[in-house]
């Protein structure tokens, strides 16, 4: 018996194998079509031992790509760019999208199927390296297979997800139409500074998202809150501020069916709870707070003093930091407002708080 030829073909189906469990666990850990694809092109160079991977996706509706993910010499790069796009899609990308096979001696590229062809992937060597084998495209091949299911779900998943923040950002502009922007509106940097200031403190980008999808949602609630309440500009009654503090509760029972809004909750429910533990709903200070409920506690503040309302002046800027420093401690965590301080010394942040506007 020739143990020498009968092990390659249980080595092959090792690797397939491993290849399958590794993508499946990349898979289940992942939850946007982009990181998913940046993680591919990285799981393929390391596993078939190639210099470099590419994974373009076709948008479902235009049938154009919409994004490239790279791996080349230890750099993850995403494209999106309509302009970058077009110059990277190349003739043998539009082959191998439109349903073609490349197997080169150091080049292998596959189409993406599922219903119909959306995407492609490429592995690459450099020209003093070995060729690429069967065995090599195989596992390419298993790898893109595993992978289309997974990556057509997420798109459904997304196109879901702006569907039902279309639906939501709709009944804010409602609201505001209606008169309720004081519960609703925002200044077109408001979002730009929530990132800013999370990338100061070094907040995971999970956090950044849930901050975003918190700041379109937190007034959801005022669509239950009488109007005459909303627009008052004397002292509210102890009934009418009940009212008042019970709207973050509203809000989170509006979002609480939509199931990938869960993690936005607690930053919804508790942006009002103070550092000290004065706050409402629940109480909470310091840590037990979250921290995207703290740097929105931060950069909501700074907004509502630094915006003209019927019943208040406006504060300048020097002034509104100034209260944001002598409420450090007790209102605001002072790791919070110290990051917007510092900031707030940038020449282009500044600009961003002066303004009101993106550039």
């Amino acid at each position: 018996m020739n143990t020498r030829s009968s092990s390659i073909p249980t080595k092959k189906y090792k690797m397939v194998l491993s290849a399958v469990h590794m993508v499946y666990r990349l898979i289940n850990s992942t939850y946007n079509v982009k990181e998913l694809a940046l993680r591919l092109t990285r799981l393929l160079c390391q596993f078939i031992s190639a210099e470099s991977s590419m994974i373009y996706i076709i948008d479902p509706k235009s049938k154009k790509v919409e994004l490239i993910a790279i791996f080349d010499n230890k750099i993850n790069i995403l494209i999106d760019n309509k302009k970058e796009i077009a110059a990277r899609v190349t003739d043998d990308v539009k082959r191998v999208i439109g349903g073609y096979v490349i197997f080169e001696k150091h080049l292998v590229g596959l189409p993406l199927v599922a219903d119909d062809n959306f995407g492609a992937v490429f592995i690459r060597r450099g020209s003093r390296e070995r060729a690429f084998t069967n065995s090599d495209k195989e596992i390419l091949a298993v790898v893109a297979e595993q992978s289309v299911t997974a990556i057509k779900n997420l798109q459904l998943h997304e196109a879901q997800q702006k569907v039902i923040l279309g639906s939501i950002e709709f009944i804010g502009k409602l609201l505001e139409k209606h008169g309720h922007s004081s519960a609703t509106a925002h200044t077109p940097v408001f979002f730009k500074i929530i990132e800013d200031l999370a990338e100061k403190l070094d907040v995971d980008k999970e956090t950044v998202d849930n901050l975003y999808y918190a700041s379109v949602l937190r007034g959801a609630g005022a669509i239950d809150v009488p109007y005459d309440i909303l627009a008052k500009t004397s002292q509210l009654t102890p009934e009418e501020f009940k009212v008042i503090r019970n709207q973050p509760a509203r809000s989170a029972a509006l979002i609480q069916p939509v199931e990938f809004l869960r993690p936005v909750l607690p930053i919804i429910l508790y942006h009002h709870e103070n550092f000290d533990g004065t706050g409402y709903p629940s109480g909470l200070k310091r840590d037990q707070i979250p921290i995207g409920a703290r740097i929105m506690a931060v950069v909501n503040a700074f907004e509502a003093m630094t915006i003209e309302r019927p019943y208040k002046k406006r504060l300048t800027i020097t002034e509104a930091i100034d209260e944001l420093k002598f409420n450090s401690g007790t209102q605001f965590d002072p790791k919070v407002v110290n990051a917007f301080v510092n900031l707030s010394n940038q020449k282009k942040f500044r600009k961003y708080l002066s303004t009101g506007e993106v550039d």
